[in-house]
């Protein structure tokens, strides 16, 4: 398919992402409630497969021609399906786990059916792949249904079915990536899932006054979340539509699955994270953290910049010496934020992040093959 016949990321699949990201703002208002270990792996497992099949339905409407009434109706009952999910997360471990393994059935459900029927290799690829969807599926409801230790244990089985599996057979599936819409579709929803740390200080920042100090931490919050945005935006994302075209189709699949799939998981995950350290730091600005928070934002913006140079590397753009490094640095901010002020922290990674994307803004004008050692 030729560039100028690559299909445009749709508006419907736009209000899908939208559904989406809404458990997001489910899974950050969650850890944000409980910030704790063991919410964090609730949250981790949730995440796992809520994302598991977005990435399935970003690969589906790769291939599906989405004009289509029917199929426009079925990714509606998708988005149904998701938007159960994220009713169900806040109680996901204390009640309504059955509730949220029926939603991802369904999920699962209508990304078979609709995959099935497209045209190409995808119908054979999504035949071999769909028994250990539907077995994640199934480990999901029974999780759901028995509650307890083996809902984490049956939850944890189903994240690595659903993860592991695609990657032992993506050599041997013919799903075909379009680079364009592949890398515009997981570039939306990361922008989406950024606003939603800066919806994070808007909810933190309720009934209170709009001081100098609240002014402080939410703009120091709001670069906090632009300094990811460049990082991310800054030119890679172009880079990353030419190093998918210019792949091999076996080549290609794998690096749409770790860059896109694993990379982007974690990188999801550290929005999270941030999202609720930030939410705990506003009207806070000149307060030490508590660990909780503190690590939250430091460990936060370390996950997401080592997910960005995971993903660099995948799709061959980039080594990301300078996010791991970044990383290994914004982990050190933590007793900023525990033994001094919360706004002194947040200001460092600031910093931290931004410095991070220098080489690659210096880079973004050169040939790909110098960005590559960069």
């Amino acid at each position: 398919m030729s560039e100028a016949e690559s299909p445009r990321v749709t508006t419907l699949e736009l209000f899908f992402d939208l559904v989406f990201v809404f458990t997001i703002t489910q899974l950050s208002t969650l850890l944000a409630h409980d910030l704790s270990w063991a919410s964090l792996g609730h949250v981790a497992l949730m995440l796992g497969l809520i994302f598991y099949m977005y990435g399935g339905y970003a690969w589906l409407t790769n291939a599906l021609d989405m004009r289509g009434p029917a199929n426009r109706a079925l990714l509606l009952a998708g988005m149904c399906g998701y938007f159960v999910i994220a009713l169900a997360i806040p109680r996901a471990f204390a009640g309504s786990g059955l509730t949220f393994g029926l939603g991802y059935l369904a999920v699962v459900a209508v990304h078979a059916w609709l995959f099935a029927h497209t045209t190409g290799g995808g119908a054979t690829a999504i035949a071999r792949l769909a028994p250990s969807n539907f077995a994640g599926a199934a480990l999901a409801v029974a999780g759901g249904a028995v509650g307890g230790t083996a809902q984490v244990v049956l939850w944890t089985a189903a994240v690595a079915v659903s993860w592991l599996i695609p990657r032992l057979l993506i050599g041997t599936l013919s799903f075909e990536v379009v680079p364009a819409h592949f890398v515009e579709r997981h570039g939306l929803v990361v922008i989406v899932a950024i606003g939603e740390s800066v919806v994070a200080i808007g909810i933190g920042a309720a009934d209170l006054a709009v001081d100098f100090e609240l002014v402080v931490v939410a703009v120091l919050g709001l670069l906090l979340s632009a300094a990811l945005w460049w990082t991310y935006f800054g030119g890679d994302d172009e880079r990353a539509v030419e190093a998918l075209a210019a792949m091999a189709p076996g080549a290609r699949g794998r690096a749409a699955l770790d860059g896109f799939g694993y990379a982007h998981f974690a990188l999801l995950l550290g929005i999270v994270c941030v999202a609720v350290g930030l939410k705990t730091a506003t009207g806070h600005a000149y307060d030490a953290l508590g660990s909780g928070p503190a690590l939250a934002l430091a460990g936060g913006v370390a996950l997401f910049l080592a997910a960005d140079a995971a993903f660099r590397r995948a799709l061959r753009i980039g080594t990301g010496t300078a996010r791991l490094l970044a990383a290994a640095v914004a982990l050190a901010t933590i007793p900023l934020g525990t033994e001094v002020a919360a706004v002194l922290q947040i200001a460092v990674l600031t910093l931290v992040v931004a410095g991070a994307t220098v080489p690659a803004v210096v880079s973004a004008g050169r040939p790909r093959a110098q960005v590559e050692t960069s």
